[in-house]
C-alpha cells in the first residue's frame, strides 16, 4: 500500500500528469452537473459533439504521427542515398503545402466533403469525422516532420551516429530506433500533444467560419455535430450572451448555471481543454528540458 501511495505521489509530482488528471476531473464534473440540469436532448447532442471532437482530434494526432514520421525520415533517406530529384520534388510539394493558409485549405476540404455528401458518396458520420480529421492533418503533420528532421540532423553531426554505423548497425535502425524512439520520443510526444490542442482549435475555428456563411457550398448541417458546430448554433450563442447579464446582476449566476448550460458548457469544454493541453505540453518541455 505504501509503494502504491509513493508511486502515485511521484506520478502527481509531474505537472503534465496533474493537468491531464485535472482535465478528466473537470469534464466529469461538468457532465455530472449537466446530467442534473440540462434537458436530455441537449445533453445527448452535447455528448455526441464532445465525442466527435475528441475522436477527430485523436485521429489528427494518429495520422500526424504516421505522416510526419514517414515524411521526416523519408526526406532524410532520400538525401542520404543520393535521390536528389525525388528529394527536391518532395520538398517542393511540402513547401507548396506550407504556402496555403490553414483556414483556406481546411475550408476547401470541407467543401469537398459537402460535395461528397451531396453526391451520396460519403454518408457515414464516422467516415465524415475522419475526413475532417485528415483535412486538418494535411496542415499539422509538417511541424512533426520538421521536429523529426531536426532530431536526425542533430545526432547525424555527432560521433554517436558514425560510431553505430561503424558497428554495422543498419542506418534505418539508427534513425528510427536509436535516434527517434530512444532519444527523440519526448520531442515527438510534446509535438503530438500540441497537435491535439491545435486540432481542436482549428476545427472550432473553421466551424465558426462556416457558421457565419462565408461559403455557400458549406453549412454546419452537412457535417456531424462537433463542439465548434454546436457552439455556433443560435441557442448556444444566446447562452453565451447571457453572461453579460451576470456582469450587471451577480445574482443571475444561479440561472446562468442552470438554464444556460449548453453554450456555457461548450465554451468551458473548449477553453478548459486548450488550457490543459497547453499546460501538459509545457510540463513535458520543462521536465525534459526540450
Amino acid at each position: 500500500m505504501t509503494r502504491r501511495a509513493s508511486a502515485a505521489t511521484r506520478w502527481l509530482a509531474h505537472e503534465e500528469y496533474r493537468w491531464a488528471l485535472s482535465w478528466l476531473g473537470g469534464i466529469a464534473l461538468l457532465w455530472a452537473w449537466n446530467l442534473v440540469y440540462l434537458n436530455r436532448p441537449a445533453l445527448a447532442q452535447l455528448e455526441q459533439a464532445f465525442v466527435n471532437t475528441i475522436i477527430s482530434a485523436v485521429a489528427v494526432v494518429a495520422s500526424t504521427l504516421v505522416l510526419g514520421w514517414a515524411v521526416g525520415t523519408g526526406l532524410y533517406f532520400l538525401e542520404s542515398r543520393g535521390r536528389r530529384v525525388l528529394s527536391l520534388a518532395l520538398t517542393f510539394a511540402i513547401n507548396l503545402l506550407r504556402s496555403v493558409p490553414q483556414m483556406v485549405g481546411i475550408l476547401a476540404g470541407y467543401v469537398v466533403l459537402t460535395l461528397l455528401i451531396q453526391q451520396e458518396i460519403l454518408q457515414s458520420p464516422p467516415l465524415q469525422v475522419l475526413w475532417m480529421a485528415f483535412t486538418i492533418t494535411a496542415f499539422t503533420f509538417l511541424e512533426l516532420a520538421d521536429v523529426i528532421r531536426e532530431r536526425i540532423d542533430f545526432y547525424r553531426r555527432s560521433d554517436f551516429f558514425n560510431a553505430m554505423l561503424c558497428c554495422g548497425i543498419p542506418e534505418s535502425r539508427i534513425v528510427n530506433i536509436e535516434i527517434l524512439w530512444k532519444n527523440g520520443l519526448a520531442h515527438v510526444l510534446q509535438k503530438l500533444i500540441a497537435t491535439f490542442g491545435m486540432a481542436i482549435f482549428l476545427q472550432c475555428s473553421i466551424d465558426f467560419i462556416v457558421s457565419v456563411g462565408l461559403s455557400r457550398e458549406v453549412a454546419l448541417s452537412n457535417f456531424p455535430v462537433t463542439l465548434g458546430g454546436l457552439l455556433a448554433t443560435l441557442d448556444s450563442k444566446q447562452d453565451i450572451l447571457a453572461i453579460s447579464t451576470f456582469l450587471t446582476n451577480p445574482g443571475y449566476i444561479v440561472r446562468l448555471a442552470t438554464t444556460h448550460l449548453q453554450g456555457i458548457s461548450i465554451a468551458f469544454m473548449i477553453v478548459f481543454t486548450l488550457l490543459c493541453v497547453y499546460k501538459v505540453s509545457n510540463g513535458i518541455v520543462r521536465r525534459y528540458r526540450l
